[in-house]
């Protein structure tokens, strides 16, 4: 049978944790990725058939009991997990109690899983209600929209109807629009449970002053989707660097054009006369 390392999942988490570093989203340890695996995903390796340690979870998880999840560990640089995967990543089943995390693989070191973890498992729970597809979590510090946290008011409408307006491909890529938190301290379960509640409603979920969550059914989606946000707030920031003032812009009639043509429908709360 096949070693865990050489999966598919494992080399995916890979590249893309490094594409996030090497994208700026991710100094030093910041930012973190979990991707949930089926029983049917892992039949072919041996290697995870036994538990390593029993870790605290610090969350009511029941909901989640016997789901496997490959994740970051805590403390750990994105820049390094694609040299060293057996330590900065660890596959970890949750107990059907719910209140612990049995880790299958990895962490060889001792480490252990992202301290969002909990927020991590709030969203898996919240989006598995909408789509039992979606599969991943991804937090990471796009500069952008970090900086926009700090200029814009912190409300939904305006950021979703500023960000689709900087691009055709916004509001195909998130037709609901953005979710907003206030600021928060993060690595709390306070945090996690307020971005589950945003979470019943969008993929995406700004942390102002911090970073951003983001969902998708595979890695490179939950990617795509922060990157074309973050490409959204990098055009603003651009259009501040040349002096701020638009002559021409999207307007909402062609908003609601590219939704018919993309067979996607816009959040009609963040439409122009709603």
């Amino acid at each position: 049978m096949s070693k865990f390392i050489d999966s598919k999942y494992v080399k995916k988490i890979c590249e893309i944790t490094y594409a996030s570093y090497d994208h700026g989203w991710d100094e030093r340890n910041g930012g973190n990725v979990s991707l949930r695996l089926t029983v049917e995903d892992l039949k072919d390796f041996s290697d995870i058939a036994t538990v390593k340690r029993v870790l605290n979870l610090g969350f009511d998880a029941q909901k989640l009991a016997g789901q496997y999840f490959l994740v970051t560990g805590t403390g750990r640089y994105f820049r390094n997990v694609i040299k060293q995967p057996l330590l900065d990543l660890g596959l970890i089943r949750i107990a059907e109690d719910g209140q612990k995390g049995e880790l299958m693989w990895g962490f060889e070191d001792g480490g252990q899983p992202t301290s969002e973890f909990p927020s991590h498992l709030m969203s898996h729970i919240a989006r598995l209600q909408y789509d039992t597809q979606q599969r991943v979590v991804m937090h990471c510090h796009p500069t952008n929209i970090i900086a926009m946290s700090f200029t814009q008011d912190l409300d939904e409408r305006h950021w979703s109807r500023l960000l689709w307006k900087m691009q055709a491909e916004s509001l195909v890529v998130f037709p609901e629009g953005v979710g907003i938190i206030p600021y928060m301290t993060p690595g709390t379960n306070e945090i996690g449970a307020a971005t589950a509640a945003k979470m019943q409603d969008f993929r995406v979920v700004i942390w102002p002053h911090h970073g951003i969550f983001g969902v998708g059914s595979d890695l490179d989606e939950a990617f795509g989707l922060i990157e074309t946000v973050e490409k959204a707030a990098t055009i603003y920031s651009q259009i501040g660097a040349q002096g701020g003032q638009i002559k021409q812009e999207i307007t909402d009639e062609q908003l609601q054009q590219l939704a018919q043509a993309f067979g996607v429908t816009a959040n009609p709360k963040f439409l122009a006369g709603n």
